[in-house]
C-alpha cells in the first residue's frame, strides 16, 4: 500500500473506495474520514458525552475542505456557521448555569415540537423556492472572504442547483438540528 502524505489525504481526487451506486461513486479519504467523524459526534452526543463537538468540530472542518475544493462556497459558508455552533455547544454543555445545575438532556415539548416543525416546513418551502440566489450569493461573500486573505480565487459559475427540495431539506434542518437547546 502507497504511503500518503498529509496533502494527498485532503485531495478529494484520493479515493479510498468505489461505491456501486447508480454510474458508482468514489469516495475519497477525506470524505470518508469526516464522515466517519460525524457519525462518531451523533453517536456521542446521544450518549451525552461533550467529547461529541471535538468530533463535529473535526468534521465540519474536513467537509469544508472537501466544499472548497468543489468550489460549494455557498456550503463552506454554512461549515463556519456549524463550527460556531460546535463551539458555543461545547462552551454551554460544559459550563455551570447560575444555579450551578449543568445542561441536562431533556425532550422537548409538544408545543415548542408543533412550533419547530412548522418553521422547519416553512423554512424549506421558502428554501427550495430560493436557493439559488441565497446560495449564489453565499459563495460570491465567501470568494470575497477569502480573496481579501490572498486567496486569488474567481467569482464561480453555478450552476442551478439539481435538487432543491432535497438540499433545502437537508440545509434547513442541518440548521435547525444545530439550534435544539
Amino acid at each position: 500500500m502507497e504511503q500518503m502524505d498529509l496533502m494527498t489525504f485532503f485531495d478529494i481526487n484520493h479515493t479510498l473506495v468505489n461505491i456501486p451506486i447508480g454510474g458508482g461513486y468514489a469516495m475519497s479519504w477525506i470524505e470518508a474520514v469526516g464522515t466517519l467523524f460525524g457519525l462518531l459526534c451523533i453517536w456521542f452526543a446521544s450518549q451525552e458525552k461533550t467529547i461529541n463537538y471535538l468530533f463535529g468540530l473535526i468534521n465540519v472542518t474536513l467537509f469544508a475542505v472537501i466544499f472548497y475544493q468543489i468550489q460549494l462556497y455557498g456550503i463552506l459558508l454554512l461549515q463556519l456557521f456549524f463550527f460556531c455552533a460546535n463551539i458555543y455547544g461545547w462552551y454551554a454543555w460544559t459550563r455551570p448555569n447560575a444555579q450551578g445545575d449543568t445542561l441536562v438532556v431533556r425532550w422537548m415539548s409538544s408545543q415548542k415540537l408543533l412550533l419547530t416543525a412548522c418553521i422547519s416546513v416553512i423554512s424549506i418551502i421558502l428554501m427550495t423556492i430560493y436557493i439559488d440566489p441565497v446560495f449564489f450569493s453565499l459563495a460570491n461573500i465567501t470568494v470575497d472572504v477569502l480573496n481579501l486573505f490572498g486567496a486569488q480565487l474567481d467569482r464561480p459559475v453555478l450552476s442551478p442547483d439539481a435538487f432543491p427540495f432535497w438540499d433545502a431539506t437537508m440545509t434547513v434542518l442541518s440548521v435547525v438540528a444545530q439550534n435544539f437547546e
